[in-house]
């Protein structure tokens, strides 16, 4: 098997307008979301790890997808500081008065 391989280049498109439309396609396709909720954010990141642990398909691809998958792990940890922060503590505070506090979480 090795001597059939000497020899032979693997089957790689060199970088050219191919590969720059499909770099041009994730960026526009990285603006959508910032529009999805945390959940919507959150399911599509599982699912592309799913992907990339099966380890099918071709690498542009993969890349493609690892790269949203980073812009889709961002977006999801800026929806949890958002919410973190409107997180509030309800406390009964003198003379039975209910009050409401920020969480801290650290």
């Amino acid at each position: 098997m090795r001597s059939r391989l000497r020899g032979q280049v693997p089957n790689v498109r060199p970088p050219g307008k191919a590969n720059d439309r499909k770099r041009r396609l994730s960026e526009s396709e990285s603006n959508d979301i910032a529009e999805l909720g945390f959940e919507e954010a959150l399911a599509e990141l599982e699912a592309i790890v799913r992907r990339l642990e099966e380890g099918a398909g071709r690498l542009e691809d993969a890349i493609v997808a690892y790269e949203r998958g980073i812009a889709l792990q961002r977006h999801c940890d800026a929806k949890l500081q958002e919410a973190q922060s409107r997180v509030e503590r309800i406390v009964v505070g003198r003379n039975d008065a209910v009050l409401a506090e920020p969480v801290s979480f650290d």
